[in-house]
C-alpha cells in the first residue's frame, strides 16, 4: 500500500503563457489559460496535468530537477522555442526551454506516444533518495552501480516511466522550479519517514508543502472525495485509509 500516489506536475515560470505553450507542444498536451494568469496543461488522465505557475524570480542556477522527453527528432523541439546547450556529448540532446531551464531530448525512430520519459533529480545520495521515494510511492527501485544513479519505476498512475536520481557534487541552494504533487492519506507518516513540513494548509492553500530528505519540495493533498461526502475516489482508496 503506497503512502502517496502521484497527482501531477508543477513548473515555475516568469511568463506562464510562453513557457506553457512550449511545454504543451513538447508534451502533446492541451493548454488552458486560468483566470489568475497561470496555465494548466491537460491530457488523457488527471495525472498528465501540468501546472505552469507564475513566480517573480527568473532562473538563476542550473535546475536541480529537469524533464527528459521523447521526440521523433530534436529539431522539432528546437522549432518550438528551445535552444541547444549540448547536442554532441551524450546519446541524448541537452536543450534549454524558453526560460532557460534544462531539458533532455531522447530521439526515437518513430513518433512517440509517450512524450514525458522521466523526471530527473540531482542528488547527493541517489541510492538513498530512490529508496525513500520508492517507499513513499510504492515503486520499484533500481540502481546503476557503475554510473552511480538510481531510479524508481512502476509508479502507479504516473505519465512517465522513471523518477531518476543522479549524482552531483553541488548542494541545493534555491527553491526548485519543478516539483511533483502527490495525494496522501497519511502525511504524518511521510514526515515520520524523513520529509520536512515547509507549510501547512491555510487560508490560501489547501495542501501541505513538504521537502524530501535532500530538501526537494513537493506538495501533498488529501485524497479526493466524491460529491463532498465520505466516499473516496476509488483511485485513491489505498491512501485514504
Amino acid at each position: 500500500m503506497p503512502l502517496a500516489v502521484y497527482k501531477d506536475l508543477c513548473i515555475d515560470a516568469v511568463d506562464p503563457q510562453r513557457l506553457g505553450a512550449f511545454w504543451a507542444a513538447a508534451l502533446r498536451l492541451d493548454l488552458e489559460q486560468l483566470d489568475d494568469g497561470d496555465v494548466k496543461l491537460v491530457g488523457p488522465t488527471p495525472q498528465h496535468t501540468v501546472w505552469i505557475n507564475r513566480v517573480p524570480e527568473p532562473l538563476t542556477v542550473k535546475q536541480r530537477v529537469h524533464l527528459d522527453i521523447n521526440a521523433h527528432g530534436v529539431q522539432e523541439v528546437l522549432d518550438l522555442g528551445a535552444t541547444p546547450l549540448d547536442t554532441d556529448s551524450f546519446d541524448w540532446k541537452v536543450l534549454r526551454d524558453p526560460e532557460g531551464g534544462e531539458l533532455c531530448v531522447f530521439e526515437r525512430d518513430h513518433e512517440p506516444t509517450q512524450r514525458l520519459l522521466e523526471i530527473v533529480v540531482d542528488s547527493a545520495n541517489p541510492r538513498a533518495q530512490a529508496e525513500w521515494w520508492g517507499d513513499v510511492l510504492h515503486g520499484q527501485v533500481g540502481h546503476n552501480q557503475d554510473a552511480g544513479y538510481s531510479w524508481v519505476e512502476e509508479v502507479a498512475g504516473a505519465p512517465f516511466s522513471y523518477l531518476v536520481f543522479v549524482p552531483v557534487p553541488e548542494p541545493k541552494t534555491v527553491k526548485n522550479r519543478i516539483h511533483i504533487d502527490v495525494e496522501s492519506g497519511d502525511i504524518p507518516d511521510i514526515v515520520g519517514r524523513g520529509a520536512t513540513r515547509l507549510r501547512e494548509p491555510d487560508d490560501e492553500i489547501r495542501w501541505t508543502v513538504l521537502a524530501d530528505p535532500e530538501g526537494n519540495e513537493f506538495c501533498a493533498f488529501e485524497p479526493r472525495r466524491i460529491g463532498g461526502n465520505d466516499d473516496v475516489d476509488p483511485r485513491f482508496e489505498d491512501v485514504a485509509r
